[in-house]
């Protein structure tokens, strides 16, 4: 059993009574109730054949509500990991995105892997920060088998407002339907469709080892931006690193719900708002990474406004603009792309215009509620490995 670099540590639950206010969110990766036709779905048009996967078309149930979610304690499995990976990588072909985020693999098949191999799987992504799994039966599983994979690796969460295959509401759905060429609409207000986050950090305990997995999608275009949150906390000079030691950051669901209402869309949940540490730390790797992303974060606690906006928009910024710690995934049919939520950021692009389907599901383990290890100049580095 590989140790954990990190000792289980007790956390206390901040909730924050906070009216939130205008943030940058914005959606525009899916439709929505509204934009959805079933029917059109179902037998195709005239430029765009059927949905691949029926099964995972989306509905909105209004009827059902859902309690507040429950604290729970989470166990990240990659602590139980042999680091030499035997049994995730003995047959696999690993090729990195880039020198320092990303891996694509071939020769796994994850429905296939053994307890040991999902520990190995858990540390691997949490090193990689997000790896991209080629010709995966993930899709043409039921999907309860599915969903027991990636039940796995924590909690599964249901998220407040997205469209869910019909009985499974564990399932997050993107989908944008044939023919749906919203996009023009979009691109009259914006100039670009970017927009980091990390999953649903407005949570207590948002997800840890994340699964994305493609249904049907365009030719070319609707790939996925990743960034490594290590990297870019790592790049911040050690002054500047000690300043953000202890500094806590309201997250906030009120925008995403108003923006699902405004749409037609259900909240499942009332919205939440939750603080966590603007600097978190990796159970199992040690690693420290920036927590924070323009949709969901929206204060610095305890500072006045204009200055919690100017040091977040200069982190925002600092993400953004680092190229050299970020990854480009292009989606391909049986990709499975798996990343860490904790310590990465991700974008879908909207840069088709062809009307075709873009359809993925998304399984979302929650992990352990955030929290910031103290700072140690030594430990600001990346965790070495080998495969």
């Amino acid at each position: 059993m590989a140790p954990a670099l990190v000792d289980t540590v007790v956390h206390e639950q901040s909730t924050a009574n906070f009216k939130s206010q205008a943030g940058q969110y914005k959606e525009a990766a899916f439709g929505g109730p509204k934009l959805y036709k079933k029917e059109l779905e179902l037998r195709g048009t005239g430029e765009h054949a059927p949905a691949k996967y029926p099964n995972y078309l989306p509905v909105w149930d209004f009827e059902k509500k859902y309690p507040p979610l429950e604290s729970f304690e989470h166990y990240d499995h990659g602590k139980d990991a042999d680091a030499s990976f035997p049994n995730l990588l003995k047959d696999a072909k690993v090729a990195d995105l880039t020198a320092n985020i990303g891996a694509e693999v071939h020769g796994v098949q994850l429905s296939k892997l053994t307890d040991a191999g999902k520990d190995e799987l858990a540390l691997f992504v949490a090193q990689k920060k997000v790896v991209a799994f080629r010709n995966q039966d993930f899709a043409d599983l039921p999907i309860q088998d599915a969903l027991k994979i990636g039940g796995y690796f924590g909690r599964h969460h249901i998220h407040p407002t997205s469209g869910a295959p019909e009985g499974f509401p564990e399932v997050h759905l993107v989908h944008r339907g044939a023919d749906d060429t919203t996009a023009r609409d979009f691109f009259e207000e914006r100039t670009n469709s970017i927009t980091w986050h990390s999953d649903v950090t407005y949570e207590k305990q948002p997800p840890g080892t994340t699964f994305l997995y493609l249904l049907d999608g365009p030719a070319a275009g609707g790939d996925t931006l990743f960034a490594n949150q290590a990297v870019a906390y790592q790049r911040l000079s050690p002054e500047f690193r000690k300043r953000l030691q202890g500094l806590k950051v309201v997250h906030s669901a009120v925008e995403q719900a108003d923006n699902s209402r405004n749409r037609g869309g259900v909240v499942r949940r009332e919205p939440v708002t939750s603080i966590h540490p603007l600097v978190r730390t990796h159970p199992v790797t040690g690693e420290k990474a920036l927590y924070v992303n323009p949709q969901f974060s929206r204060r610095i606690v305890g500072f006045k406004k204009e200055e919690s906006d100017f040091l977040l928009n200069f982190l925002y910024d600092h993400i953004a603009k680092g190229q050299d710690f970020q990854a480009r995934v292009k989606w391909e049919a049986g990709t499975v792309v798996v990343w860490d939520n904790r310590v990465t950021a991700h974008s879908a692009l909207l840069d088709w215009q062809d009307g075709a389907r873009r359809h993925l599901a998304r399984i979302t383990p929650q992990a352990e509620a955030p929290f910031e290890t103290p700072y140690e100049e030594h430990n600001s580095g990346a965790v070495g490995f080998e495969y």
